[in-house]
């Protein structure tokens, strides 16, 4: 691969592609805006709790943690689309794992909540 000189504005125009990423997600994955959704109800809840610093940490990374599986998953399932339009069993189990993924990612980000919500809400 060529190496080509560093460029303020190529790497400016790398978040564009980015943001445009970001906005296919969210226009055309369904689960994606459930995760969003997901994302909104627990902000209003940190506030609303007043939880630490610690706490938000732990939230934003299992946020971050759902959507950046989120969009893996979103990119396999394209690329397995194009490449096997038609059904095929070995591209079948390749989403039914990355599917997987996000599952076990958004189980984990909801225990995180769970640890963090309901003892403030036991209060």
């Amino acid at each position: 691969m060529k190496q080509h000189k560093f460029s303020i504005k190529k790497r400016l125009k790398s978040f564009k592609y980015a943001f445009n990423g970001l906005m296919i997600l969210v226009k055309e994955e369904h689960n994606a805006r459930i995760h969003l959704f997901a994302t909104i109800c627990v902000v209003i809840a940190g506030f609303f709790l007043e939880i630490s610093k610690i706490e938000w940490f732990a939230v934003i990374f299992a946020i971050g943690f759902v959507i950046a599986l989120e969009i893996i998953n979103s990119s396999i399932e394209n690329i397995a689309d194009f490449v096997s339009p038609e059904k095929h069993k070995r591209i079948k189990k390749i989403k039914d794992l990355s599917a997987a993924a996000v599952l076990v990612s958004a189980i984990t980000a909801f225990v995180i909540g769970l640890l963090i919500f309901i003892p403030k809400l036991l209060i």
